[in-house]
């Protein structure tokens, strides 16, 4: 059973479309059989992370660890299966990530409320036509008052 000691970035750097945490040494270890590991970065350096999708791209990258002379290599998508480490990562990514589309949002939400505006308003006016028709006073001028207060 593998699990993760400790997962520091040595810094974060975010791109357009990637957030990459870069990897040192002392700053990432794991725990297997009992021993503790060191991350060396003889291999792949860093986690790139879509910002949008917030998945990690480089699944098939490979990770040294070290214990004295011994050297153990694990994939990404070996990494992903272990438990607590996506938390970790997305953790650290958290602030960098793209806001969802929430300007898109608004805007489809300004369109909405504008059509119903526009919708309750001619709704009024032909009430007003049939308050007309129907010689109703009463109603007629609750409904212009209605109307010019919109």
């Amino acid at each position: 059973m593998v699990t993760v000691k400790m997962l520091k970035p040595y810094y974060v750097k975010t791109e357009e479309k990637y957030i990459r945490i870069i990897l040192a040494y002392q700053y990432f270890s794991i725990i297997m059989n009992k021993k503790v590991y060191q991350f060396i970065p003889v291999k792949s350096t860093e986690v790139r992370i879509n910002r949008k999708t917030k998945k990690i791209e480089n699944v098939d990258d490979v990770f040294a660890f070290q214990k004295g002379k011994e050297v153990l290599t694990i994939s990404m998508s070996q990494l992903i299966s272990i438990p607590g480490f996506l938390e970790m990562l997305h953790r650290i990514a958290e602030s960098y990530y793209l806001p969802e589309d929430s300007q898109e949002v608004s805007e489809q939400q300004k369109a909405l409320d504008q059509l119903i505006a526009e919708m309750e308003y001619e709704n009024v006016r032909r009430l007003i036509d049939k308050a007309i028709d129907n010689d109703d006073k009463e109603t007629f001028l609750e409904l212009t008052s209605a109307l010019n207060n919109q």
